[in-house]
């Protein structure tokens, strides 16, 4: 068993209306915030990409005070063109748990390159894009939209290419801008002439600038559904407010898919840079239940998690007060909690044991 932490249990404080104080565990004396209502906003979190990413779904749901998790969210491998197609035994596991319930989403990130983390240079990766918008890896998209609507994931969310504005990935744009985008609508039609397909694609880049405005990688609005962003804790911005109007921040995202008619979404979100901050934490809930995307889903793994992150714990405990469908067990103080990893915490049907102590009930 790793270290235990203290005060994954929220010590919520039960207010008039049945609002929650959010802003706990922070220095000093901070006001009470009312809970922001997410209702309508499907919600999830990447747990991991195979078959255990699945499995943690119930045990976030459990830790949420049985709190719709609504959205699975994962990636396809990018190394080779092989694990970009996919196969049936990596997407059946998704496809059981989306059957299930047909309000649930599946997300699925695919890359535009193998190599996608190769760290090639900027004139490997034109060439690569000039072959793409030319249509030679077509047939590998085809094949993946084939093996999705073979398991039944015919109305998958398509997150392609996303961060293409950044540096990371091969599949980035700033190259090559024209060909990435003609790269892009040849991918989307490939997967379009699947019989049966429902996809919507997500045009997810970084939020700010990064290396290329994100508005010069956009392929057209007949290729993509959703206006998507990535928006970890982290610069350019020092403050949320920095975040929500600097240019190409999360403002002029809702504004440019608004100005489209289209929905819009976070697939990726969570802390970073500057740690566990409970006032970022409340800040990008308190935008998501304001602005309503078509879902978000935070990375919950270390630095940028809340439930299977213990280093923390005053953003977990915002997030789960106001994610709770419990409104985060109001009533309790915290006290301490063991993280069981994953093997002990199949056994005992959640990660973290927590003990906690209770001065009321609610009424």
């Amino acid at each position: 068993m790793t270290a235990a932490c203290v005060g994954a249990v929220t010590a919520g404080a039960l207010v008039a209306g049945g609002a929650v104080a959010t802003d706990v565990f922070t220095d000093g004396a901070q006001p009470a915030h009312p809970r922001p209502s997410t209702r309508g906003v499907a919600m999830g979190a990447f747990l991991g990409s195979g078959s255990d990413g699945v499995r943690r779904i119930a045990g976030l749901s459990r830790w949420l005070g049985g709190a719709n998790v609504r959205v699975a969210h994962t990636y396809l491998p990018g190394d080779t063109w092989e694990r970009i197609e996919s196969d049936r035994y990596f997407l059946r596991p998704w496809a059981e748990w989306r059957r299930a319930d047909p309000d649930r989403l599946f997300v699925l990130n695919v890359p535009m390159q193998a190599r996608n983390e190769a760290g090639l240079s900027d004139d490997e990766v034109r060439g690569l894009l000039s072959r793409g918008a030319e249509g030679h890896f077509d047939h590998h998209f085809r094949e993946l939209a084939g093996h999705l609507v073979a398991e039944g994931l015919t109305d998958a969310v398509i997150v392609l290419g996303w961060e293409m504005n950044g540096t990371t990935y091969t599949h980035r744009c700033a190259p090559d801008p024209q060909a990435w985008k003609t790269y892009w609508r040849r991918i989307v039609a490939a997967m379009r002439s699947a019989p049966g397909q429902e996809f919507r694609f997500d045009f997810a880049p970084n939020r700010g600038r990064d290396a290329i405005p994100w508005t010069e990688c956009y392929p057209g609005d007949d290729v993509v559904d959703i206006i998507g962003m990535d928006s970890y804790d982290q610069a350019p911005g020092e403050t949320f407010d920095d975040q929500v109007n600097q240019p190409y921040g999360l403002k002029h995202q809702v504004d440019f898919a608004a100005e489209r008619g289209k929905p819009f979404s976070y697939p990726e979100w969570g802390l970073f840079r500057r740690g566990d901050n409970a006032e970022y934490m409340r800040r990008m809930l308190e935008w998501i239940a304001r602005r309503k995307p078509l879902y978000h889903t935070i990375s919950d793994y270390c630095p940028h998690g809340v439930w299977r992150c213990s280093e923390n714990p005053r953003s977990s405990a915002v997030f789960r007060a106001v994610m709770s469908a419990d409104g985060g067990r109001p009533g309790r103080f915290p006290g301490f909690c063991v993280d069981l990893g994953d093997w002990l915490g199949g056994w005992f049907r959640d990660r973290r044991v927590c003990v906690s102590f209770s001065w009321g009930r609610r009424p």
